[in-house]
């Protein structure tokens, strides 16, 4: 690795230890924001608030509130690169801000794309408030957000939906009108937020640059995906809580090493990573304690909503060894059993272990990126398996399923994106058996939009159930998945759009499955 590179990674880990000292400040004084240095008089010829706002990762006493200044964000954000601004942000506790709770000033600065990320503390458990933001004499549109509720609180109910994989070039995001009707505590987005890829011809949609490989190149193409008036309103309506897949950087990466080998060596790759890593917390409502330093950023944590669900997000891209057997769809290679393969790495993977132990709430929920379930996509005596996903890294899965069994952690379910289609899998303990009893429920989420309108069914749907014991439900539409958690079940209502292809897609809820407390396996409502 270069001189130069290790340099450009010293320099972000100090601005990340100088970010980290300022927010001490903040979180002491919580009616007083970051005020930069030299931070220059807010003036713009145009309204920066064009990626709208959002809210994130709620505790019981806060939550992040981001916006970024972006005057002409498909071109760099349309600010000078040398000039940090002073943002202004308030909160209250009624949705016309007569009420107000809090405010306070934050610094939006080059160095990180002129983003705002407000650690708000010292609010009430489970309640809503309302925000906004202000620049100059511009104000931001309002956003509603919703504290997590205390950590022992008995709770009747928790709402939450699920989204992932919204190819801005494949379909419209009408999907998220749809889901800001709906009354909910929280969105998870479980990865695949933008693509990298270049423009296609004959897409509803097209991209605004080849692929991207620069930070101005991704920020570009956040802004283009965020400039989307449906999923600047889910953002706007609730708090997100966020983590990666593989498009946010690379297709099928894993950790160092890119999907394509040879002409991009691993420096120029890490050099990418550290971009396209920046870009992501940039334009998500991220706490401190994810701000990238230089290759390295810490996305797993985990959430919790009282004494019914604890949230375990996962970061199954950063960590995991390389695909094996040569990544695509095909039979199991010696590679595949090798004993070191990891999803998680073992520091993740011990963290989620203990917590899962650990925790007093009566549901134990892991929102992730890739399948968990081995589906074997083969009808006949041949198996075949995608090499990106849980079921080519048998060593770590069997041994999350055995530890669920032998340590009896009960009311377990995983929450999945990826693959572009709804699925619900009931998780056997045996890998070896895949009828046998299950031991965790995982619920997947279809696209946003990627892949077009889809269909109902597909010709290959007969065999891929009768190939999978543990399959209980399969749709090729497009949508989200919206739960409701309660002592007694936590449902997945599965919900598709007729078409994204075009505006003004109509949505409907496909089917319902529920795993009632304390019996693993979902059924149909």
């Amino acid at each position: 690795m270069n001189t130069g590179f290790l340099d450009t990674i010293h320099r972000r880990r100090l601005d990340r230890r100088r970010f980290l000292i300022g927010g001490a400040s903040l979180a002491a004084l919580p009616l007083a924001g970051l005020s930069g240095c030299g931070a220059g008089e807010p003036r713009f010829s145009t309204n920066p608030f064009t990626l709208g706002v959002a809210s994130g990762d709620p505790a019981p006493d806060g939550v992040v509130l981001w916006t970024r200044l972006a005057p002409d964000p498909l071109n760099g954000g349309g600010l000078p690169p040398d000039v940090s601004y002073e943002v202004s942000w308030r909160l209250a506790s009624d949705p016309n801000m007569l009420q107000e709770v809090q405010k306070g000033t934050a610094t939006a600065s080059p160095e990180w794309g002129h983003s705002v990320h407000v650690e708000v503390k010292g609010l009430d458990p489970g309640r809503h408030y309302w925000y906004e933001f202000r620049a100059g004499s511009e104000e931001s549109p309002r956003g509603r957000t919703r504290t997590a509720d205390a950590v022992h609180a008995e709770l009747d109910h928790v709402r939450l939906a699920f989204a992932s994989c919204q190819h801005y070039e494949s379909g419209y995001y009408t999907a998220y009108r749809h889901m800001v009707a709906e009354d909910l505590d929280i969105v998870f987005h479980l990865g695949d937020y933008i693509y990298e890829g270049p423009p296609a011809e004959g897409q509803p949609r097209l991209h605004n640059s080849p692929e991207i490989m620069t930070l101005e190149d991704y920020r570009n193409r956040y802004a283009l995906y965020k400039s989307d008036p449906d999923l600047q309103a889910a953002h706007a309506a609730f708090p997100w809580s966020v983590t990666w897949d593989d498009h946010e950087l690379d297709n099928n990466y894993a950790s160092d090493i890119p999907e394509e080998r040879g002409p991009m060596e691993r420096e120029a790759f890490l050099a990418r990573r550290a971009a396209a890593y920046q870009a992501y917390y940039e334009n998500m409502p991220l706490r401190r304690s994810s701000l990238p330093a230089g290759v390295d950023m810490r996305l797993y944590r985990r959430l919790t909503y009282g004494d019914l669900a604890q949230f375990d997000v996962l970061d199954t891209r950063q960590y995991r060894t390389d695909q094996p057997c040569g990544d695509g769809t095909k039979p199991f290679c010696e590679e595949v059993f090798d004993p070191d393969a990891t999803m998680l790495g073992s520091e993740q993977e011990d963290w989620l272990l203990k917590g899962l132990q650990h925790t007093q709430a009566r549901w134990k929920v892991i929102p992730q990126q890739v399948m968990m379930a081995p589906l074997d996509r083969f009808a006949g005596p041949e198996k075949r398996y995608s090499m990106d996903k849980w079921g080519a890294y048998p060593a770590g899965l069997s041994r999350f399923l055995s530890f669920l069994k032998e340590a009896k952690i009960d009311n377990t379910v995983v929450l999945t994106g990826d693959i572009h289609n709804h699925w619900v899998c009931n998780l056997p303990e045996d890998l070896n058996d895949p009828g046998s009893a299950p031991v965790a429920t995982e619920f997947i989420g279809t696209s946003l939009s990627s892949g077009g309108d889809g269909s109902d069914v597909r010709e290959d749907t007969e065999q891929i159930l009768s190939e999978n014991p543990f399959v209980k439900f399969f749709n090729n539409q497009r949508g989200y998945v919206s739960c409701l958690i309660t002592p007694e079940m936590f449902q997945a209502d599965y919900r598709v759009m007729d078409f994204v292809e075009k505006p003004g897609g109509s949505i409907s809820t496909r089917a319902s499955f529920v795993v009632e407390d304390g019996k693993p396996g979902a059924e149909k409502a």
